[in-house]
């Protein structure tokens, strides 16, 4: 019986066009180029936005909207199936104290560096970036992370408590188990989003404070960058080497979640990545 082969349909765009890196980075020069587009049609930013203003506006908020609407069930359903999980691990204990430590001691290098960055560089002087107006933007972050803050404790107590409870406990372990996947396939989708809302996020950005303020901003992006290329390519190094670990072999490891991390301005994001 003769046997057919099937072959692969190639893709009617080059590799470096549909690569998410290359989305973003694209998206970053279309959103400027559209910020300044809006600047030049007149108009005020806050009282009377232009349709494009308008626009730019609105898909900048409305992604970094689901991403908020992420965070709270991704949270709960994570730390739950996470201290769930610590019932098959010998002297969880003990491996919980040593990543505590350990991000302990990676804060306070990252806090030491970025300490003596900004005594330095002084990133901040020079920046004329209007406050007007951020105190409802403090308030709405301020309380999403109290709220963030909140579900982890609650959160906590509810997966040591099923840890307790043991094997009556695990109906309920194996459906927080399904919604987190769930929840971690509609994350993707959104992270997918990210090339559109950068877009509206930087175009708002550059009508909203102007060439001059983010011109100003660029020494405060420098010695940020500074001090997360030496916290990942000297602290994180050192300390692999310290526990007699193959550095290349952890970059290669960390990489793919690094670079979504980086892309898509999320930690959260990379959980389906650091899980797989």
């Amino acid at each position: 019986m003769p046997t057919t082969h099937e072959t692969p349909q190639k893709s009617r765009f080059p590799s470096w066009a549909t690569s998410f890196g290359h989305q973003i980075i694209a998206s970053l020069i279309l959103g400027i180029a559209l910020g300044y587009v809006a600047l030049t049609l007149g108009g005020d930013a806050k009282n009377n936005p232009n349709w494009l203003m308008a626009t730019l506006d609105a898909v900048g908020t409305s992604y970094v909207t689901l991403l908020k609407a992420a965070v709270i069930p991704l949270v709960f359903t994570a730390v739950v199936a996470s201290i769930s999980n610590l019932s098959q691990v010998t002297n969880a204990a003990r491996l919980a104290v040593k990543t505590l430590i350990w991000f302990a001691i990676t804060a306070f290098f990252a806090v030491s560096i970025g300490i003596v960055l900004g005594l330095l560089v002084q990133p901040g002087v020079g920046a004329e970036v209007s406050t007007s107006g951020s105190t409802s933007d403090s308030g709405i972050t301020s309380s999403v992370s109290f709220n963030v803050l909140q579900m982890l404790v609650i959160s906590g107590a509810i997966g040591i408590a099923a840890l307790k409870v043991g094997d009556a406990a695990k109906p309920f372990i194996d459906i927080v188990k399904s919604a987190l996947a769930i929840i971690q396939k509609v994350l993707w989708w959104i992270i997918r989003l990210a090339p559109l809302g950068t877009i509206g996020l930087i175009g708002h950005a550059v009508y909203a404070y102007g060439w001059t303020s983010m011109g100003s901003l660029v020494k405060f992006i420098a010695a940020l960058y500074a001090g997360l290329l030496l916290v990942f390519l000297v602290v994180y190094p050192l300390i692999v080497k310290f526990n007699g670990l193959s550095v290349k072999q952890y970059f290669s490891g960390v990489w793919p979640a690094v670079q979504l991390g980086f892309v898509s301005r999320s930690s959260m994001g990379t959980m389906p990545m650091t899980e797989a």
